[in-house]
């Protein structure tokens, strides 16, 4: 079993910086690959970006340029630094793990709001 807690949501101004970072813990293998996903209200649950264990990276069109992915596997932790943030990225982002075995673990999300 694997837990996942993130933290590092909160308001911020159009055009602000937050860094999110999740935590895992318990049965984790260094060969998996985790990620960040987000879910505006009323829409569906979309890809952020991932990160495999050797480092390899994923971004939505939206995320490139602005956010940047990246993990820790002594502390099996994955970070997601937000850059100029937009209202549009406003959504509660969600941390995601899937194992080598294809189990996938999500965690409680994290709040982030971007005023205008």
């Amino acid at each position: 079993q694997v837990q996942l807690v993130e933290s590092g949501g909160g308001l911020v101004q159009a055009g602000g910086s937050l860094r999110l970072s999740c935590a895992a813990s318990g049965s984790i293998s260094r060969i998996n690959t985790m990620g960040w996903y987000r879910q505006a209200p009323g829409k569906q649950r979309d890809l952020v970006a991932t990160i495999t264990g050797r480092g390899g990276t994923n971004y939505a069109d939206s995320s490139k340029g602005r956010f940047t992915i990246s993990r820790d596997n002594a502390k099996n932790t994955v970070y997601l630094q937000m850059n100029s943030l937009k209202p549009e990225d406003t959504a509660v982002y969600y941390c995601n793990l899937i194992t080598i075995g294809g189990i996938n673990y999500w965690g409680k999300g994290t709040l982030v709001t971007v005023s205008s």
